[in-house]
């Protein structure tokens, strides 16, 4: 089985992107999803998060909303709003968003790579919206939602896609975040040959977002294959949905957290506790770190930069050199009591799109007594967790700008 191919994609008709192109599924909360489809009949998001054509309360992880959800992509589908290409093509995309600009292709990538290992990942999932995606996936009969890949450095890679994308594009979007989206179909027989050899020659891929998905996309495979006494390997359920960008041009923001409260503390006692293994300044303005080992923190209106001791580094140690770590061991569990991020309702997360600001906002509203700023974790660091065979913390990577739902979909 080779590590990708090209499949015939389900994408918007000509001229119909605009009216169906929509965020990811889970960057926004269900109230937030019903807005967004305000006089958008053909929004993807009556696909992605088919609740918001339901009534308030009903349980998003219910049959009914899996099957509203079959039944919206249907119905696209016999509008002519969705079609079908005719033969296996790759997806030349590319995001733009401000002078940040990122060229990737749209593939199928091979579910046995990714149970081998050749596929890498760096995050654990949680059973429930694991599960989700297996609904989803089981009665769409379609992966719908990327996962987003990434590739070691490859000049020949970068080369060919840099070549597919000079004419004009097939699609050209520019969203309500205002992210540019663009996709040129490559369905030049030739040059998706040698795209799929090049990429074979790749010793690993790596998962950076959607570890959910490529999760689902195994589990419904093992299934199908066990149900099928004719599976040759080569089916369309073998494959999932990805895009996968060039390792240099991804960009990874901070995932910054708040926590509740100061674990019975006074200000000036939490204040003392730090000074063990932090260095503690008070500063005028809000602190955006600049490099690994810096925090910033925001308490009782007050920013600090905390400076961690050098000692407390392990250089060595692929996940304990993580700044969300670090974090975590010398701040977060033994001053604050907080033992397990993945599971405590004291600590919240905040993507660095939302800007420092976000984090004063929750704080000074009372409800939050801490917040912390950090220095990103670099997509280098991501690669070597994961050529290690370890888990990173919850939460450690905010990628920006974020991959679109609807461009194409994978039918199974």
């Amino acid at each position: 089985m080779s590590l990708i191919r090209p499949f015939p994609g389900l994408r918007p008709a000509p001229g119909r992107a605009s009216e169906v192109v929509a965020p990811p599924y889970d960057v926004m909360s269900e109230e937030e999803a019903r807005q967004m489809v305000e006089g958008r009949p053909w929004s993807f998001l009556h696909i992605s998060r088919a609740e918001v054509d339901l009534p308030r309360g009903v349980d998003p992880y219910s049959p009914q909303v899996y099957s509203r959800a079959a039944q919206n992509l249907a119905e696209m589908r016999e509008a002519g709003v969705l079609i079908q290409d005719s033969n296996p093509c790759y997806y030349v995309y590319r995001l733009t968003m401000g002078d940040h600009s990122q060229l990737g292709v749209v593939a199928a990538a091979s579910v046995a790579a990714y149970d081998g290992g050749r596929i890498k990942r760096h995050e654990l999932t949680r059973p429930a919206k694991e599960q989700d995606r297996v609904n989803q996936i089981d009665a769409l009969n379609a992966q719908t939602g990327p996962v987003f890949l990434v590739y070691p450095e490859d000049e020949r890679i970068d080369g060919l896609l840099q070549d597919a994308a000079e004419g004009e594009p097939d699609m050209d979007i520019t969203a309500d975040d205002r992210v540019r989206h663009q996709l040129w179909v490559l369905s030049d027989s030739s040059r998706s040959t040698a795209l799929s050899m090049l990429f074979e020659e790749l010793p690993a891929l790596y998962v950076a977002d959607g570890h959910h998905r490529s999760a689902a996309a195994s589990r419904v495979a093992a299934r199908r294959r066990q149900e099928n006494p004719q599976h040759s390997g080569d089916e369309p359920y073998d494959y999932f949905l990805s895009v996968i960008f060039p390792q240099q041009q991804t960009r990874i923001l901070d995932y910054n957290r708040l926590v509740r409260d100061l674990r019975g503390l006074q200000a000036e006692q939490f204040l003392q506790a730090l000074t063990d293994r932090f260095r503690v300044e008070p500063v005028s303005q809000a602190v955006r770190p600049q490099q690994s080992g810096d925090f910033g923190m925001y308490l009782a209106g007050q920013w600090y930069r905390l400076t961690l001791d050098e000692k407390y580094i392990p250089l060595s140690d692929p996940v304990g050199r993580l700044d969300v770590t670090l974090l975590e061991q010398h701040l977060l569990d033994p001053i604050l009591g907080i033992e397990d991020q993945r599971t405590d309702d004291r600590i919240d997360f905040v993507g660095g799109i939302r800007g420092l600001g976000a984090l004063e906002e929750r704080v000074d509203s009372g409800q939050w007594a801490v917040a912390f700023s950090l220095f990103p974790t670099s997509m280098k660091a991501l690669m070597a967790v994961s050529d290690a065979g370890e888990i990173m913390p919850p939460k450690s990577t905010w990628f920006e700008p974020k991959l679109a739902d609807g461009l194409v979909t994978h039918l199974l």
